[in-house]
């Protein structure tokens, strides 16, 4: 072989080499969706957009505190572009890290007032998509057969014959528990509270990772109560199974589910176009048609029927940019950890 064919040899398969290379850029998905809410949500927001767009949506659904651990653990070099769903204080740690983008999106004026104060408080890294009360969900049957009264407060939760009958997640990988906590802190003070959160633990048969299992749990018949989010308790009722949800007598938290776009993204313009997508009413009505009744943060998307009305609900005052911020997270875990979460 000549100087000259050996040349237009090599430079032939550089090419192919290329456009091998750009085959396989142009078949990678269009979008990399990190989901906190229930899988069979996730996957229909995540249909509901390919089909919209055209776009193709690489989903993972994990719970809030994984999300948020994995966004921080990528982030020299961010594999995601859209953290979906989830309570809102993780997405407040991880704006206030730096770790999400700035996007104002187009549909902006047409959210509930909280879900824009989520947005301007993190200057417009994170922003309210719905929001849902704290509770109890309770299997009636367990407690009729156990002849135990009903749990009306939080105060019932910690009385000896709840002892193993309670399950909660673990606040360190669910926004759901980190919320209960907050919200224990608020309401008593935080010495106090973890005061009862140790005596809660020695009725506590569990702690989860995610935080809707509890409801699953009690709908199965495992536990007597789960400290879930409401509206997690009313799909466990609607799906059939004996679970009734309380608000607790003394006041309650409650979350504003949020969405973020990861700083450094793969995909940035995908990204903004799942944001506003995420925001529209046909969007937000995916959540009811897969049994999820949280409250929608669009103003013209329609309130699920099944949904827990809030202004039913004795809500507390609840400091979001307080328990969102980075500090205040990290030391409530770390006294969790080392003064409940040690406890045998």
């Amino acid at each position: 072989m000549t100087r000259s064919q050996h040349r237009h040899a090599l430079a032939s398969a550089v090419a192919g080499l290329a456009l091998i290379a750009g085959a396989s850029a142009a078949s990678a998905d269009d979008l990399t969706l990190y989901c906190s809410v229930q899988e069979e949500w996730c996957q229909a927001m995540a249909n509901a957009f390919t089909k919209e767009t055209g776009i193709t949506v690489a989903m993972t659904r994990k719970s809030s505190g994984e999300t948020y651990a994995q966004i921080k653990a990528e982030a020299a070099n961010p594999k995601g572009d859209v953290w979906w769903g989830g309570t809102g204080d993780p997405h407040l740690q991880a704006a206030e890290e730096g770790l999400t983008a700035e996007y104002k999106p187009a549909n902006f004026a047409e959210l509930h007032p909280w879900a824009q104060k989520q947005a301007t408080q993190s200057g417009h890294r994170t922003v309210g998509i719905y929001a849902g009360a704290l509770g109890f969900a309770i299997n009636t049957e367990i407690l009729a057969k156990k002849k135990v009264k009903e749990p009306s407060c939080w105060a019932d939760l910690i009385k000896p014959e709840f002892k193993g009958e309670i399950q909660i997640a673990n606040p360190n990988s669910s926004g759901t528990a980190y919320t209960a906590m907050a919200t224990l802190v608020q309401l008593l003070g935080e010495n106090p509270a973890f005061d009862y959160l140790k005596q809660l633990h020695v009725n506590v048969s569990q702690y989860t990772k995610s935080g809707a299992a509890p409801a699953v749990a009690a709908g199965r018949g495992e536990t007597a109560v789960g400290i879930v989010f409401l509206h997690d308790g009313v799909t466990q009722a609607i799906n059939g199974f004996p679970v009734k949800v309380v608000a607790p007598c003394e006041g309650t938290g409650y979350e504003i589910g949020s969405m973020s776009i990861i700083k450094g993204a793969p995909n940035a313009k995908s990204a903004q176009r799942f944001y506003d997508f995420a925001l529209s009413p046909a969007a937000q009505a995916t959540g009811a048609a897969n049994k999820s009744y949280q409250v929608p943060s669009n103003t013209k998307s329609v309130l699920p029927e099944q949904a827990p009305r809030m202004d039913k609900v004795k809500l507390i005052d609840y400091d979001f940019k307080k328990y969102g911020s980075s500090a205040e997270r990290k030391k409530l875990l770390s006294r969790w950890d080392a003064e409940v979460g040690a406890q045998k």
